[in-house]
This record gives structure tokens, C-alpha cells and sequence, in this order.
């Protein structure tokens, strides 16, 4: 659950601090007071988009902080930041520790967790519209940080409902409620595999004078890369030769005098017959002094590396000498070569395609015999594709009678007592009956009066219907799973009177289980809060402010009665008000008996 939310500069928001509790945490506040910028700051701390226009005129940023608690069993009864702090203080630090898919978020993002076992979470937007995310402490990504947001919150927005109306989303809806994913891996696995098979015979099969042509085409390449024999490297070594011929009479001339040098000729000694001299000159003379023997030990070194770099002169001399044919021939070669990089990339790549050409044309000359083997395994992929979807279809049609049945009851709950709620199935428009997703195709239709045919979501429902059916659905499809904190912005849209009510209702009932935000203007919903914050704008020098205030018993009659009478509070709305929570007060004793 969300426990603090601290705010600067977001839009008309200077700063604010605002403690959630658990339970069902309700925003009211004037229209333009600014009760969804408070939702928009907890959608950019949870790695939201956001942009720079968020940031407070003549501010130079906007920042969020958020501390949300590791622990999955806050229950509702709200207990105050203090007490929640009391209580922490008797708890072994080691047993304060995140817990579910959030620690699978830290071990994967290699983030360390408090050891309050809270966690914290910052967000600072700059002017320039750049932002720096922070988790503990640890700098995150946006998409790191939208991540574990996913976790830790689930925010519907004011036309989060609209959402219903993509009739190509029911199916994902049916899916997730029954569980389906991996009968429905395992169907997309072979589906796969079938149209894997479906291609390869496509290949094969084309007319004669496609194949003629084709072969044609395979046969000419395939000639052109075997008489070509590459080897790879081959291009490298030829330059290479060829430049050294092209200039075989400078580097001869070189060699030799160089070679001479070391050697000597017929009218001088060379270096290797003046080191030996030298070498034995020392070798007597070391006998009168020892100063003279490592002398002689260095000349004798140096005598054999002369020789060593005079062999070396002549083995490099002798391959400067080259037939007259030689150097046409690597320049042959060569062109041969070129031409072929040139078409087919590099040699190893030429020799890969030469294989696959090969490969392909082999496939194609045997292809009656390749396409007789690859229709039966066609048919064997068939079969286990169909039965997949029939097991698929199978768990499907059982998890839309469970829906239809708990929606409907939800939709009840809600106040509309007419309401049929139908999951309608049609064949998938696919081959073989068999699409992507199986071969069901899955709507969701509605009645919302007694007697009416069922009919399309987005051609039946009223704005106030499609929020309670959205609000139903969300319900259902939610239970039994740790969503973290769930927030409502205006989800009370085209709702009024008992409708209403049943809707504040059954919000108070979810946050039986996890901790609730909402964002309304009804005070049928408002008067279920566990907590109730206020969203109060003033303007001061000339400048807006926006005051976050959790109000106290004196200060929910009031603004209770602001919301039921508007500006002219009097006793009697006051009255009214009071009358309404304690209404509410004995509701939520029953909700626990539910």
C-alpha cells in the first residue's frame, strides 16, 4: 500500500504531504481544485509519462516522493502514520521485508530493499523535461520504474471504462480470468509450428515454369561458385603477392645490396665476417683481461644474429624471383574474385550461399517427394493445433459461465437490477478455423434493462452503466490477486443516487482486501471513506495554491454537505450528513460479516 506522498510544483500544487492509510482513501474537493493532480503525481512516481508542462509556472522542476509499504497485510481501520511506526518499532528488522512480486522487482533490477521494508521512490521532473527516477535510493529508468509501478498500483483513470468498448480485448479479459495462458502458450507453440509448415509447402509449390526458371537460376550460381573454389582469406593473400611483384625490382636491388652488406663481395668484408674478427680479437685478448671476456660473450651474440638476418635476406630474395606468367595470373585471379565478393559479399559468405543454394535447389529437384512428407506433417500439426484449441475453447467456455455469472452478481450489487451480462462466442475467422488465439472469437454483451436482447457493450451502456460494469469487471477479474494499492480517478462518472451509493458500496468492500484511492464528487461515495482528504484551492498573491487536508469527523459533515447542497451549508444538510455516516458506519460493520 501507498503510505506518503509528498508533492512539489506539480501544476497548482506547491506542496503538499498526503498519508494514505489502508482501507478506502477518498479525495473530494471543488471542480479545478485539483484532485487529479494528486493521481497524476502518484502516475509519475510510478514512472508514468510525464512532460514539463506538469511543473509549476516559475518553478525549475517538479518532484514526487512516494513510500509504499513492502508488506501485503494492511487491513482496513486505518491506522495513522504514528501508530503504523509504533508498531514497526516491535518488529525485528529482519521480518520487515518486501514481499511478492515487488522483491522479484529488486532481485532482477539488483536493487537493495530498506530495511524498514518500505519503498521509496522519487521522481524529479526538469524544465528541460528530462527526469530522474530513484528506487531506495538507486537510479532507475522511466521504464524500470513504470515496472514496479505496475506492482505496487493500479490507477483507472476517469475513462479507464472506455477500455470495454475494444471488443478485440475481450478475449485477453475471458483469458485472464480463467487462467488460460498456458493452454493458450501451448496452442500459440503449435500454431506456430503449423504455419511454419504452411509456408514451407508454399515454397514448393509453385508452377513449373517458375521451378524451370528458378532452377535455371540455381544451377548458374551454383556453376559459378564451384569453379570459383574460394577459400577464405584467399583475396587477402593474392593483394598481397601481387603487390609485392609489382615492385620486385626495387625490393630485389634492396635485398641484395643489404644482403651484400652483411655478407660482403668480392672487394670488401661484410658485417658477419667483421663481427667474427672482432669476436676473436676479444677471444685472445680476454686471456690478459677478464673486462674483455663479456665483451667477447656480446660480439659472439652479435655474429650469430647477423647471420640469422643475412639467411633471412636470402630467403626473402628468393621469393622476389617469379615466373613471366605469374603476375597475370594473380591479376586473373583476382578479377575473379572481385566478381564474386562483389555479387555474394565476402568469400565465407559466397562459400554459406553456395550451401544454401545447393540446399534449395536439392529441395526443389526432390521437392514432389519433400511436399508428399511435408503435407503429412502438416496434417500431424493440424490435428494437434485443433485439439490444443478445443482444450483452450473447452476452459474458455467454462471460465465464461463463471463469468457471466459473477459479473451479473457484481452488476446487482451495483444497482442494476435488470442486468444480464453474456460472453458471446463466434469462430475464429482464421484457416482451418484457427486464428492466433485459438479459435474462439469472445464479446462481451450486455442488457442493462429486463427484457432487452443483449447487446453490444458500446451501443447499450450509458456512461454511469459502463463505469459500474467496468468497476464489476475490474472486481471479478482482480479477485484473489495482490494488485497492491488500487486507484480510482472519478469513477462515479454518470452515476448518481442509489447507483451511487451501491457503487461507494462496493468500494468500500474492495478495500476490505487492499487499499483503495478514490477521486469523486458524489457523496455517496465519499461518506464510505476510511479516510477522507480534502482538495481545498485558494489563491494568495496573485498566485493559486492547492491544500491537501485529511479532514476530521467535524470536517467530513461539512464537506458532505458541500457536496450534497453546495455552497449553502446549513444545519439541516449538516444534520443530513451526519445521518449519512453513521449510516455508513453500520454498513461497514456488516461489510466484514459479508
Amino acid at each position: 500500500m501507498i503510505k506518503l506522498l509528498h508533492i512539489e510544483n506539480i501544476a497548482v500544487i506547491e506542496k503538499a504531504d498526503v498519508e494514505f492509510t489502508s482501507g478506502l482513501n477518498v479525495l473530494t474537493g471543488e471542480t479545478g481544485a485539483g484532485k487529479s493532480i494528486v493521481i497524476d503525481a502518484l502516475l509519475a512516481v510510478t514512472g508514468g509519462r510525464t512532460s514539463r508542462d506538469i511543473i509549476r509556472t516559475g518553478a525549475d522542476h517538479a518532484s514526487v516522493t512516494a513510500v509504499f509499504s513492502g508488506a501485503t497485510d494492511d487491513k482496513p481501520g486505518g491506522n495513522t502514520g504514528a501508530k503504523r511506526a509504533i508498531e514497526a518499532s516491535f518488529v525485528p528488522a529482519q521480518d520487515q521485508r518486501i514481499t511478492g512480486d515487488s522483491a522479484a522487482w529488486f532481485d532482477d533490477n539488483g536493487i537493495e530493499a530498506d530495511e524498514s521494508g518500505d519503498i521509496f521512490i522519487s521522481r524529479k521532473i526538469s524544465a528541460d523535461g528530462k527526469s530522474v527516477c530513484r528506487v531506495n535510493g538507486a537510479p532507475v529508468s522511466a521504464a524500470q520504474l513504470r515496472e514496479l509501478g505496475a506492482v505496487l498500483v493500479d490507477i483507472h483513470g476517469q475513462n479507464d471504462g472506455r477500455k470495454l468498448l475494444d471488443e478485440s480485448a475481450h478475449l485477453n479479459y475471458l483469458d485472464l480470468y480463467g487462467g488460460s495462458s498456458g493452454e493458450l502458450a501451448a496452442f500459440q507453440e503449435s500454431y506456430k509450428r503449423l504455419c511454419g509448415k504452411k509456408t514451407e509447402i508454399e515454397k514448393l509449390s509453385m508452377d513449373e515454369s517458375e521451378k524451370a526458371r528458378r532452377i535455371d537460376a540455381l544451377a548458374h550460381q551454383i556453376g559459378e561458385l564451384e569453379r570459383a573454389k574460394l577459400r577464405v582469406g584467399e583475396y587477402d593473400e593474392i593483394a598481397s603477392r601481387r603487390e609485392l611483384l609489382l615492385n620486385a625490382s626495387k625490393l630485389t636491388e634492396a635485398v641484395e645490396t643489404a644482403f651484400e652488406a652483411m655478407y660482403g663481395g668480392d672487394n670488401a668484408s661484410g658485417a658477419v665476417a667483421l663481427i667474427s674478427d672482432a669476436r676473436d680479437l676479444t677471444e685472445r685478448a680476454a686471456k690478459h683481461s677478464e673486462g674483455l671476456r663479456a665483451i667477447s660473450r656480446r660480439l659472439l651474440d652479435l655474429q650469430y644474429t647477423a647471420q640469422d638476418i643475412s639467411d633471412e635476406l636470402r630467403d626473402f630474395r628468393a621469393i622476389l624471383d617469379y615466373s613471366p606468367g605469374e603476375l597475370d595470373g594473380l591479376e586473373a585471379r583476382l578479377d575473379v574474385l572481385k566478381r564474386i565478393i562483389r555479387k555474394y559479399g565476402g568469400e565465407a559468405e559466397a562459400l554459406a550461399y553456395l550451401d544454401k543454394a545447393m540446399a534449395e535447389l536439392s529441395d526443389i529437384e526432390d521437392s514432389s517427394n519433400r511436399l508428399e512428407k511435408l503435407e503429412k506433417e502438416l496434417d500431424i500439426c493440424l490435428k494437434e493445433a485443433v485439439n490444443l484449441a478445443d482444450t483452450l475453447s473447452k476452459k474458455r467456455k467454462a471460465a465464461a459461465t463463471a463469468l457471466e455469472a459473477q459479473v451479473k452478481d457484481e452488476l446487482l450489487q451495483l444497482n442494476m437490477p435488470g442486468v444480464e451480462f453474456v460472453v458471446r462466442f463466434d469462430d475464429a475467422r482464421g484457416g482451418d478455423g484457427l486464428s492466433p488465439t485459438g479459435r474462439d472469437e469472445a464479446l462481451f454483451l450486455i442488457s442493462a434493462n429486463a427484457g432487452e436482447k443483449p447487446g453490444r457493450i458500446s451501443r447499450i451502456a450509458s456512461g454511469g452503466e459502463l463505469a459500474r460494469i467496468m468497476l464489476a469487471l475490474k472486481n471479478v477479474l482482480r479477485a484473489g490477486q495482490d494488485t497492491g494499492a488500487m486507484v480510482f480517478d472519478e469513477i462515479d462518472a454518470g452515476v448518481s443516487g442509489i447507483a451511487a451509493q451501491r457503487v461507494g458500496e462496493k468500494l468500500s468492500v474492495l478495500a476490505l482486501e487492499r487499499q483503495v484511492l478514490c477521486v469523486t464528487h458524489l457523496p455517496q461515495i465519499a461518506v464510505m471513506a476510511d479516510t477522507h482528504f480534502e482538495i481545498l484551492k485558494t489563491v494568495s498573491g496573485g498566485r493559486t495554491f492547492t491544500h491537501v487536508n485529511e479532514l476530521d469527523l467535524e470536517g467530513r459533515k461539512k464537506e458532505l454537505a458541500r457536496l450534497s447542497g453546495g455552497e449553502n451549508i446549513t444545519i439541516t444538510t449538516l444534520t443530513s450528513a451526519a445521518e449519512q455516516l453513521e449510516a455508513a458506519g453500520t454498513f461497514k460493520k456488516c461489510r466484514k460479516k459479508m
